[in-house]
């Protein structure tokens, strides 16, 4: 990466570690710890494969997005375990991460999207359970890092079923 996109930018990972040392300084263990696991999957990402690198703003994200959704299935099955206090602490952490992520789409929103698309791929010919994927493929960029795949999926498979 040459200099002059980068100037006076600040990127997410750096963002990420400027963040994580005022949690340091205000002695915030929560953030800090959630941070530096945050920052170690980032580095593990960048020396994976045969040269390091450095990920652009949108891997980041999609780190973080996959920290969150860990987060939150822990916070699940700790729940289902009766361990309330974990559970607790991994919402928590799922609570900071959220902060670097796209403001998430509410239900309504997603809705409307997932309805456009419908009728967009219904429009060109999709049907039945080809029309799951056509769909997807349409309402994904749309979406991107605003709405958790899972939640998306249901959205689908609730207006094709209607």
């Amino acid at each position: 990466m040459g200099a002059g996109i980068l100037d006076g930018m600040t990127t997410l990972k750096s963002k990420l570690q400027d963040d994580l040392t005022v949690a340091i300084k205000a002695r915030d263990e929560l953030r800090s710890s959630t941070l530096r696991l945050t920052l170690t999957a980032i580095q593990k990402e960048e020396v994976a494969g045969t040269e390091a690198r450095v990920l652009s703003d949108g891997e980041v994200e999609k780190i973080i997005a996959r920290e969150a959704k860990k987060r939150r299935e822990a916070a699940e099955a700790f729940d289902k375990g009766g361990r309330a206090d974990s559970a607790e602490r991994e919402r928590a952490e799922g609570e900071v991460l959220a902060d670097y992520l796209p403001k998430q789409l509410s239900d309504e929103e997603l809705e409307n999207l997932v309805a456009a698309a419908v009728a967009e791929a219904t429009g060109s010919g999709a049907e039945g359970p080809r029309a799951m994927g056509a769909v997807m493929k349409i309402v994904n960029p749309k979406v991107a890092g605003r709405a958790d795949g899972g939640r998306v999926a249901a959205v689908v498979k609730k207006l094709l079923a209607e």
